[in-house]
């Protein structure tokens, strides 16, 4: 079925191409028709006028009657008669040519000169009549029927012309539709490639005559070969959240199921066992759960625009900075705000989505700080149309060379973070609140040592993802 579609399809165009050419190229031949139409019977006209005027000039038109009677002739002049206005004047009895009120009246001086068709004896002829002087009117005839065949002739050639080129339209319509249409051919082929294979690794291959035309129609494969880029790094992403949360749920689901058997046969524990699986089995719950909201919530990418608002991310952060330590009492925090306008300090966002950026980032800090090291909080504005920056450091071991290209990513962990409790998910949440609301979250290593994160909003632009 699909084949007969895209046949349709090149037909149409075909059909569409060949229409508009052979219209043109019949209304170009059909004026030519009608000029030489007008030429060739002009050139008899003219014919006509000049053998009246040099019958004119032979100064022996005295009387009436006919001069020339040999209208059978192809030579001119074949016809010609002199008539009197008054019909009942002598010498009209044997007239070759027909004899109007018209020529009457041109013989009297009050109808001008005209042409005329007749037909004589089966033939036809051109008749041209003009006043002659002292009540008379010259009347010349040539045969026209040749003059007539030639027309036909011509537009029976014109027609032929005509034919021909409306064939010839119609075979470089139909190849221009294919030359036209290989491209999306292509497209198509590699489509339904995809969906039979289920593979967005495959790419439209355009020669490169093709290539360098950037028409439409490259501009539409370059889109699809991009978009198809774009659905292959989608369908990698996808692949490798599902293989690293499975990888992740491994361990924590095996643990449940074993003090949840634990607890199935609690009547052979002690009650501190019991204590125990029970505490155990509890923790790993707000773990699992903790890991599969965090899963939910990356794979949200846009943030709800219902839900955005101004925030003052200088409040917001006082509040998640006690927040912080409430949850890790053994660790100071230090927060520092730059003294500004309100305005300044405002920004377009989701508040909760904002504040859980802001705790992913206190909490990694405070998971990396030495016992008794400071987390620095530093909140500044360098102006009402420029950045305003939020950056958090620790005191810790920092992020090596080797990590700092990767500390974003799901569910990686350095070395160093291998043996803390977490599922590395929370810098990369981090970094996708930020994207949705305009801002940008870099990691950096501080001097002095320890890991500098810092979160820049751009003043020019909305929060939310929203220009």
């Amino acid at each position: 079925m699909r084949p007969r579609v895209k046949a349709r399809l090149r037909t149409r165009l075909a059909i569409v191409t060949s229409a508009a050419v052979a219209v043109v190229a019949l209304g170009v031949l059909a004026a030519a028709y009608v000029v030489i139409r007008y030429e060739i019977r002009n050139q008899l006209d003219l014919q006509l006028k000049q053998q009246s005027g040099a019958i004119a000039q032979q100064g022996r038109l005295n009387g009436t009657g006919v001069l020339y009677a040999e209208c059978a002739w192809l030579a001119a002049p074949a016809c010609a008669q002199v008539v009197p206005a008054d019909p009942a004047a002598p010498g009209q009895s044997r007239l070759v040519l027909p004899v109007t009120g018209a020529t009457r009246r041109v013989a009297s001086g009050t109808l001008g000169p005209y042409y005329s068709d007749i037909v004589r004896d089966g033939r036809s002829l051109r008749m041209y009549t003009t006043p002659l002087g002292r009540g008379r009117a010259l009347q010349v005839a040539v045969r026209s029927d040749t003059v007539e065949k030639g027309v036909e002739q011509a537009g029976l050639l014109l027609g032929a012309v005509g034919g021909a080129g409306v064939l010839l339209a119609a075979g470089l319509g139909y190849f221009s539709s294919r030359t036209a249409l290989r491209p999306v051919t292509r497209l198509t082929a590699t489509a339904e490639r995809i969906a039979a294979t289920r593979d967005p690794a495959h790419r439209i291959e355009l020669p490169p005559h093709e290539a360098e035309r950037g028409d439409e129609i490259t501009r539409l494969t370059d889109s699809f070969n991009t978009m198809l880029g774009e659905l292959e790094d989608a369908v990698a992403a996808q692949r490798r959240l599902v293989a690293d949360a499975s990888h992740e749920l491994r361990t924590p689901l095996t643990a449940l199921r074993t003090n949840a058997e634990l607890l199935a046969r609690a009547e052979r524990l002690t009650p501190a066992q019991r204590d125990r699986a029970a505490t155990a089995l509890g923790r790993q719950l707000r773990e699992v759960t903790g890991l599969v909201n965090d899963l939910i919530e990356l794979a949200r990418d846009e943030e709800p625009q219902q839900l955005v608002e101004p925030v003052r991310l200088d409040l917001l952060t006082e509040r998640c900075t006690a927040d912080a330590r409430g949850h890790w009492p053994d660790t100071p925090f230090a927060l520092e705000v730059e003294e500004a306008d309100a305005d300044r300090l405002t920004v377009d966002g989701v508040p909760a989505r904002l504040a859980r950026l802001l705790a992913n980032l206190l909490d990694n800090a405070a998971k990396f700080s030495p016992p008794g090291g400071a987390v620095e909080v530093r909140l500044s504005g360098t102006g009402t149309t420029g950045h305003l920056d939020l950056t958090v450091r620790d005191h810790g071991p920092g992020i090596s060379a080797e990590d700092l290209p990767y500390v974003f990513d799901r569910f990686y962990r350095s070395r160093q973070a291998r043996a803390l409790p977490g599922s590395g998910l929370g810098l990369a949440m981090a970094r996708q609140i930020a994207r949705a609301h305009g801002a940008e979250l870099t990691a950096e290593r501080a001097e002095g040592g320890g890991a500098l994160f810092r979160l820049r909003f751009d003043r020019g632009q909305n929060a939310a993802g929203t220009p």
